[in-house]
């Protein structure tokens, strides 16, 4: 157990850091889901910048890395296209 106050803070600085990239993250995958789920034209170029934004934000603070957001955004544009 850390003895220092500062490192103690830091621990449940990181906690609910890690708490809130989680809930982010898991929003994300499950916009992403619904996002490929849908069979609509319409409702999917809708969806597709909120959803655009969502990974973009991950990339921003590092939750996921930008290689990874770029694939995600290219892959689901192409899935919205082909639609």
């Amino acid at each position: 157990m850390a003895n220092h106050k500062s490192a103690l803070k830091r621990i449940r600085s990181n906690e609910s850091k890690r708490l809130r990239n989680k809930f982010q993250h898991k929003t994300t995958r499950n916009a992403i889901k619904e996002l490929r789920g849908t069979e609509k034209k319409k409702d999917a170029e809708k969806q597709l910048p909120q959803v655009t934004a969502m990974i973009d934000k991950l990339a921003k603070n590092n939750i996921i890395h930008k290689n990874k957001a770029s694939n995600l955004k290219s892959k689901l544009t192409r899935f919205v296209a082909a639609l």
